[in-house]
């Protein structure tokens, strides 16, 4: 008997506690909150040139196309280290890569490959001079962006940009619903880069009709905008 007296009272007691929990959680629902967000942009030169240079052989035999590409990749490796220099005109392989060719009775009639080489960097007169002198793999791609560098320096002020903005919404927000004021509750920060995308085909023709020796193709960089927004919610007061 006592013992169901103590489990009759240890019931009421947690159903007393879960009923004080209950009106305390009402209590501290956040009101009047409001979330919004706000963004800034800066645009900048872009100075970043990336040249896709791309070599494809086809033949009856895989290793045979391998050997091809080997060839044809050494040769422009060489030429291109020659120039290299950090930051200015950086060297790098991209994909390499061999696809069987298939006849129509499915069988395998031959085999096709690809392989790429890359030259990125700031000095755009080097990388193109040197793309010139690479007759085994024509350009097949050019693309545009901007530096680590060159993002640092306008990223802060495009972020200050959002966050002057995010102040003033918030603050015309809470003046429009009748508060003096606001606070901050939580924010989060993200950046990106907006720029046009490569143009492969426009570069590839140029190429392809410049004399092969020391003929540095013609490019031109745009501009890309750096966007940062400020998100997040703010306390009416």
């Amino acid at each position: 008997m006592k013992n169901a007296i103590r489990l009759i009272a240890a019931s009421a007691l947690m159903i007393s506690a879960g009923a004080v929990f209950s009106q305390n959680s009402q209590t501290t629902e956040p009101r009047n909150v409001v979330q919004l967000s706000a963004s800034g942009t800066v645009e900048v030169q872009q100075d970043l040139l990336v040249l896709t240079l791309s070599a494809s052989k086809d033949g009856p035999d895989a290793a045979g196309v391998q050997a091809q590409l080997k060839q044809a990749l050494d040769a422009a490796l060489a030429e291109a280290k020659l120039n290299a220099q950090t930051g200015q005109l950086d060297v790098r392989t991209g994909p390499f890569g061999l696809y069987p060719r298939y006849a129509k009775d499915g069988k395998i009639s031959g085999w096709q490959g690809r392989a790429e080489l890359v030259l990125e960097g700031r000095d755009f007169a080097r990388i193109t001079a040197t793309a010139g002198r690479i007759p085994s793999m024509p350009i097949s791609q050019v693309a545009f962006a901007l530096s680590r560098e060159a993002r640092a320096k306008v990223e802060a002020e495009a972020q200050t940009q959002a966050i002057e903005q995010f102040k003033a919404r918030a603050a015309e927000l809470a003046k429009g619903f009748g508060f003096a004021g606001y606070s901050l509750r939580e924010v989060a920060v993200n950046s990106n880069e907006m720029s046009p995308g490569p143009r492969p085909r426009m570069v590839a023709m140029e190429a392809k009709a410049a004399p092969l020796s020391d003929a540095a193709v013609p490019v031109e960089a745009g501009k890309a905008q750096v966007v940062v927004t400020v998100s997040g919610s703010v306390q009416m007061r």
